[in-house]
């Protein structure tokens, strides 16, 4: 094999490494090179193969058994996403970037969730519309936190009937973090109630598979989040 240039060796070498276990079909669980055998073969230093290997392991590529050495693994890239998201969203800036995935990937799957939502998935989504208005229009301490987790039951069923365990978990991820950075004021009953009677709209639209519906309500269920718009919720 040719040798690694000096420069970016490490990068270099691991970029080889995931091509040749991506080129080889390498099964997950299946034993791998150890960091002296990369060294030799790609013939850089035993600290290049150990930083190379390195980068691979922390994005869950390798992993390292006592006694075996190395073996293969087939990340799971909601979990990767998971890890990753607190050092993507340093700024206002990336906040926004993120609120505007958060609205593609809703408002882009929806054709999906009108397609592939079986019946008792849509009866779960009407049941659960129905609950936000009568949450919305009752009393009690535990309101809002009930409307928060019947608002976020509702979009993660939506993602579900995409037939998608990715997009369900990157929707999922996002809305567990934005739950956690964003603080909204309580809605006014008018609000509330408008974005209850979106709920069930929503719903219908889903319950009728018609798209062009579904899409223009989930897209008033989600703008608000985009940046800018979050006096509007």
């Amino acid at each position: 094999m040719a040798r690694v240039p000096r420069k970016n060796q490490s990068q270099q070498l691991a970029e080889q490494l995931r091509l040749h276990i991506e080129e080889a079909r390498l099964p997950d669980g299946e034993l791998f090179m150890t960091e002296a055998e990369v060294a030799e073969r790609f013939e850089v230093s035993r600290t290049v193969a150990r930083e190379a290997v390195g980068q691979l392991r922390a994005i869950g590529l390798l992993e390292g058994r006592q006694r075996k050495g190395l073996i293969v693994r087939h990340p799971d890239p909601v979990r990767l996403f998971s890890e990753s998201l607190p050092s993507l969203a340093r700024s206002d800036d990336d906040l926004a970037d993120l609120a505007r995935l958060r609205y593609a990937l809703e408002v882009g799957s929806i054709e999906l969730a009108v397609q592939n939502a079986t019946d008792e998935q849509i009866s779960r989504l009407v049941v659960i519309a129905r609950q936000i208005k009568q949450t919305v229009c009752g009393d009690g301490d535990q309101k809002v936190a009930k409307e928060k987790e019947l608002d976020v039951m509702f979009h993660s069923l939506l993602l579900e009937m995409t037939g998608s365990t990715l997009i369900a978990g990157m929707q999922r991820v996002l809305v567990d973090f934005f739950s956690t950075v964003e603080a909204r004021a309580p809605l006014d009953a008018a609000n509330a109630e408008r974005i209850a009677a979106e709920h069930e709209e929503l719903a219908g639209a889903i319950r009728d598979r018609d798209v062009e519906r579904a899409r223009a309500m989930i897209g008033a269920q989600v703008r608000p989040y985009l940046p800018g718009n979050s006096d509007k919720r």
